[in-house]
This record gives C-alpha cells, structure tokens and sequence, in this order.
C-alpha cells in the first residue's frame, strides 16, 4: 500500500506522478516513432498516453514508470516537451468517478484533465490520471475520503 508521504506545514505531501507533454509535428510516423523509443527501453515502460492534435502538431501526454528513462528517451530524439505531477487514483464501485468528481468540487477544485491509466495485471482496478488547479489539496481530499493514491512504484 502506499504511504501518504512525507510530513508538511500542510499536514502530508500526497504521492504525485510524472507526466510528460511532447510536442510532435503531424507527420505520418512520428508518435510511432516516439512509442518504439519506449518498446526499445529495458527501463521505462507507458502505463498512459493521451493524443491531442491539432493541426500543425500534436501534444502527446504520456505516463511511464520511470521519469528519468522517459526524459533521457525524449532529449535523445530532441523532443520538446513539459512535465507535472499528477493524481493516480484506483476506481472501485464504492469510490467511482462521479463520487470522486462530487468530492473535488465540494473542495471547489477544478479538473484541468483526466484521462485513464493502462494496467497489464488482471489486479488492477480502473486508475485515472487526475490535474487539478491544486493537485495537493485534491490528493488530500480525495485520501480523505478512503480514494487510494498511486506512485511511480505502484505502476510497475
């Protein structure tokens, strides 16, 4: 189980992972391209990814279990990209997403994005990636209220 962290002013600094935003030309080939980076990595494996395109480019957010591998894989192929930290929460029926969404906005916390986590192990319930405008104060809402809050480690 994961711990609620380390100790803050605060009350407890929430687990938060990593997520990457590469910036992609649209080009035939290139997220296939920046995907065979990653099926090539021993390091490093994608639990998420999220493709928002527009015209001229694409922005890509992707969710591994490593974020050093993921930033070394992406400066070697010259990729600009952004990161920040998000919520992962598992989905169970007594703690859904709507419940879930009714808790942060009783907080009166905005949802920026969400989008689902990739599982490979048949344990695993339904996870979503989750930014708030304050992803700390939404982390402690929601550990409040019995929704159990993933690291880096517990994608693996």
């Amino acid at each position: 189980m994961t711990s609620f962290g380390t100790g803050t002013a605060a009350g407890f600094s929430i687990p938060l992972i990593r997520q990457f935003s590469v910036f992609l030309e649209n080009r035939v080939g290139r997220l296939l391209d920046v995907l065979h980076k990653f099926d090539e990595a021993v390091d490093v494996q994608l639990h998420s990814i999220a493709v928002l395109e527009a015209t001229d480019f694409a922005v890509v957010r992707l969710i591994a279990d490593n974020a050093d591998a993921t930033r070394l894989i992406l400066k070697e192929r010259d990729l600009a990209f952004s990161e920040i930290d998000l919520i992962v929460t598992e989905l169970d029926e007594d703690r859904p997403l709507s419940r879930l969404c009714l808790y942060l906005l009783g907080a009166e916390l905005n949802i920026q994005f969400m989008y689902p986590i990739m599982s490979d192990s048949p344990m695993a319930g339904p996870r979503m990636a989750i930014c708030c405008d304050d992803n700390q104060f939404a982390g402690q809402v929601l550990i409040r209220k019995d929704y159990r809050l993933l690291c880096a480690d517990d994608l693996r």
